[in-house]
């Protein structure tokens, strides 16, 4: 039977693990083939590439950081060669830190928003042309919860996330015309395993309830990101969707 993604082509930044690993999932399954992006853990992205093809799917994994134009420009052109094209762009990769703002220096500031916010820019730069080749397509761009409610040591993390939900407000209007939707989606506290980096979880988050009783699954992420992907999304552009339980409520 037709898959409702047959013929389509998305890149998948941070697609190594956690809520990246399930959306290129969710996408392989109905039909996309893969670029599996990460920057630095080809062994990560090497098994991601074996388990789409044991499940009959096709995907490339491709080393690049999203901060450097030029490596994102040679993943875009070799997604182009290799897989005929580009449809579905998540911008997932992103830094998360841990340090108060006193003691913030402005070379960590620019580290975090040079891949969240930058990274979308230069992701968007480098496929966007393509799709609107292929006579439409979709960005959707993962933001998050801290954002919204305000979480202390975390306000690099929260403006690279701000501005990312201003980028894809501002691109759904301009891109609208070629046919290409852009949104974001923000998840609340997800079940995944934290790098060391990113350090414990934000007391803010800590401090709440969920109404639904438990953390998201990458699943539940992946899910909606699906959506938004694929024909059943086409009408939605320029939002956040909000993924968390009742976390937050807009």
């Amino acid at each position: 039977m037709p898959k409702p993604l047959d013929g389509k082509v998305a890149l998948v930044s941070g697609a190594g693990k956690n809520i990246g690993r399930a959306i290129a999932l969710h996408l392989a399954r109905d039909g996309a083939a893969i670029v599996v992006n990460g920057r630095s853990d080809a062994a990560a992205l090497a098994a991601m590439v074996a388990e789409i093809e044991a499940m009959g799917g096709k995907a490339i994994p491709v080393l690049a950081d999203v901060s450097d134009q030029a490596a994102v420009e040679r993943m875009a052109a070799e997604a182009v060669d290799r897989l005929g094209g580009i449809d579905i762009v998540v911008s997932n990769a992103g830094l998360r830190r841990q340090t108060p703002f006193l003691d913030m220096g402005l070379a960590e500031w620019r580290e975090i928003l040079s891949v969240a916010l930058d990274g979308a820019f230069i992701l968007a730069k480098a496929t966007v042309p393509h799709m609107i080749r292929r006579g439409g397509g979709a960005i959707v761009a993962l933001s998050g919860i801290s954002t919204h409610l305000g979480t202390p040591n975390r306000c690099h993390v929260s403006a690279s996330k701000a501005g990312l939900e201003g980028l894809m407000r501002a691109l759904a209007i301009e891109l609208a015309p070629h046919g290409i939707t852009c949104n974001c989606v923000s998840p609340g506290s997800v079940d995944t395993v934290r790098g060391a980096a990113a350090g414990a979880r934000p007391s803010t988050l800590g401090d709440r309830t969920i109404p639904l009783g438990r953390k998201a699954s990458v699943d539940d992420i992946a899910a909606t990101v699906r959506h938004l992907a694929g024909p059943e999304g086409g009408y939605i552009t320029g939002q956040t969707i909000h993924v968390n339980g009742g976390l937050f409520l807009t």
